[in-house]
């Protein structure tokens, strides 16, 4: 794309939208540009900013690094390079340990990850697939690690970035710069780039 397919909405002379853009500079280090795209229909925005807070409460087990960690590896398997480089710079921000930011795709096998990790990774990834990968297998290991509230957690992650995913590659959202500091930190070893979200 030569431009993304909506601009950001400019926050000047927009009190609410400079709220929303305070609230996102404490908590990623910057305003999202797919929330001042959605902020054209306000509605949209407030809306998926109430259901970002409900998934992203931490309720206990499922740390917040965690769910940013499955949000990346969904985000990586539906190839939304835009998500990915978000996902990985908040699981940085909301605690993951260096040794599992920089080993990501190695989760499987990776000393850093426990089993219980590994399940809810696994989970995000066959849940992301299409077709749909999750099987009686998926579903047994989960359950032997997590109970039925911590995987409803989960699965509100990974559909909560299935709505970004097809949002940003659609919109093609310029990705910020943080977030591009971020993928080429931790991610650039394995190929990742800005691909369709950088402009020049």
């Amino acid at each position: 794309m030569k431009t993304p397919l909506v601009s950001p909405k400019s926050p000047e002379g927009d009190p609410q939208l400079q709220e929303l853009i305070k609230f996102y500079n404490e908590t990623l280090g910057f305003c999202p540009n797919s929330i001042q795209t959605m902020h054209h229909r306000p509605r949209i925005a407030y809306a998926f900013i109430e259901m970002n807070k409900a998934v992203m409460e931490n309720k206990g087990r499922v740390t917040s690094a965690l769910k940013r960690m499955m949000a990346y590896i969904s985000s990586n398997a539906t190839g939304c390079r835009y998500c990915q480089a978000h996902a990985i710079r908040a699981a940085e921000r909301y605690g993951a340990e260096d040794a599992q930011l920089a080993n990501i795709w190695d989760y499987k096998t990776h000393e850093a990850f426990s089993d219980a990790e590994r399940a809810a990774l696994d989970f995000a990834l066959a849940s992301s697939t299409i077709p749909n990968g999750v099987d009686d297998a998926i579903a047994e290991e989960l359950r032997k690690h997590w109970d039925d509230g911590e995987i409803v957690e989960m699965l509100g992650v990974i559909a909560l970035f299935g709505y970004l995913n097809r949002w940003n590659d659609s919109m093609g959202t310029q990705i910020e710069d943080g977030a591009v500091e971020s993928g080429e930190q931790y991610l650039s070893e394995k190929g990742w780039t800005g691909g369709k979200h950088l402009y020049k």
